[in-house]
């Protein structure tokens, strides 16, 4: 097996010597070597660096404000957010020299947002990324985002070298060794089998899901994987999910998409938990792939436990999905404004309008807003469904209007077909 790279990045003026037990470490297995980054607020001498922060600032760092001699002078977080991008700069181009193939970190909440940056920004998914953090118990969502980060919490601060830490870190380099010879094994069998197909790969179908929109998700992706060169990608729709979707389409790593749950929606615009941000449903709009959209779960806003339901939505109807997760139905106007999303960011950003449709469900958007079920309320469904019909009427895009629940196992087959039929596929048997 060829020489294994893997890029470390610390802070070396603080964490010097948990950063080269951690490289030492790594180094003992075979065929492996270790690229230190130093992106510490000071500059540090030591062979073991390879990347010393100088250098990194030199060819990676932007001019200082007027005001700013040196850069130990910036406040703490003007220092990490411009060492960030130096670093992010840095791996950008490790990576694309195409010599390096994996990535690890330690340490504090500094270091952990500043190496998180790098890996987020200019790494894709599936190439391996291993974080030790003081901060890995806690809330890890803005240091993972929508990527594949792995994090490792250092149970103690990563300040000395005692028998427990060094413990941690032998067995974080034994798993970013492991990671690492995974990823390499694997993607060179992809290449081989790129070649061998000579581009008769599967086409990647991103489809994104809810609890309540289970049936329909499963019913799409057998009919889409049994009868098609398909393979199908689902995202649950809890925020992460949608980002993550939305990241892949971005980097070219969806062929199409099925966006059934797009209830994430419905959080940005109530302030629910589960909001994937303003731009949702930008990037398969401008990348003008098949992109078929429907309304699952658009009748819920997602909040924790009970208590935890702003007061300013006192009175409203109210469903404890588990002890943790209390879904409020959206309102009439509520829904009118979820339509109106809808329609603003497709005649914004579709590229290509004949490559998008919308599906309406008018029997239920889920599966407890069916007749006699806990979120049934039709009025303000037709909200939803008029301000979507008003808003695209004549302006290209192509709106189903389906009496069926959404969870109709012929809603899904007809859905799934309506993709296959943009796609321009053929069945396998054909």
């Amino acid at each position: 097996m060829a020489e294994l790279n893997i890029i470390l990045i610390g802070t070396c003026d603080t964490k010097l010597s948990e950063l080269l037990y951690l490289r030492s470490q790594i180094i003992q297995h075979p065929n492996t070597s270790v690229t230190l980054i130093d992106v510490g607020r000071n500059a540090v001498q030591h062979s073991s660096i390879s990347i010393t922060q100088p250098d990194l600032v030199h060819k990676f760092g932007s001019a200082l404000p007027s005001d700013t001699r040196e850069l130990s002078d910036l406040p703490r977080g003007e220092v990490i957010k411009y060492m960030s991008a130096c670093a992010t700069a840095c791996v950008d181009e490790l990576f694309a020299s195409g010599g390096y193939h994996g990535i690890i970190s330690a340490g504090g909440s500094g270091g952990t947002a500043l190496a998180s940056a790098a890996m987020r920004n200019a790494l894709p998914i599936g190439f391996p990324k291993l974080i030790i953090s003081t901060v890995a118990s806690g809330d890890t969502g803005p240091v993972v985002g929508e990527t594949d980060i792995t994090m490792m919490y250092s149970v103690v601060d990563v300040a000395g070298l005692n028998s427990l830490l060094r413990q941690i870190l032998s067995n974080a380099a034994g798993a970013i060794v492991g990671m690492v010879r995974t990823y390499w094994t694997e993607h060179q069998q992809n290449e081989s089998r790129t070649i061998q197909q000579h581009g008769q790969q599967k086409k990647r179908v991103g489809i994104t899901m809810f609890g309540v929109t289970t049936p329909c998700v499963d019913a799409i992706r057998s009919h889409l994987e049994s009868n098609y060169d398909i393979e199908v990608y689902v995202f649950h729709a809890t925020g992460h999910g949608g980002r993550a979707m939305e990241r892949l389409i971005k980097s070219g790593h969806l062929d199409a998409v099925l966006d059934l749950t797009t209830t994430e929606i419905c959080d940005c615009l109530m302030g629910g938990n589960m909001s994937a941000g303003p731009s949702r449903l930008e990037a398969a709009a401008k990348a003008g792939i098949p992109n078929i959209i429907s309304l699952g779960a658009t009748d819920m806003v997602n909040f924790g436990p009970k208590a935890t339901v702003p007061e300013r939505y006192a009175g409203r109807l109210l469903f404890e999905h588990n002890p943790t997760v209390t879904l409020m139905r959206t309102s009439s106007s509520e829904c009118a404004s979820i339509g109106q999303f809808i329609v603003d960011k497709l005649l914004k950003f579709a590229v290509k309008k004949e490559n998008v449709q919308v599906w309406m469900p008018e029997g239920g958007v889920s599966m407890i807003s069916t007749p006699g079920g806990a979120f049934a309320d039709a009025e303000a469904d037709e909200y939803l469904f008029r301000a979507i019909q008003k808003g695209l009427q004549g302006r290209g895009v192509k709106v189903i209007s389906d009496q069926r629940a959404i969870n109709d196992e012929g809603f899904a087959n007809d859905i799934a077909e309506a993709l296959i039929r943009v796609m321009g596929l053929k069945r396998n048997s054909e």
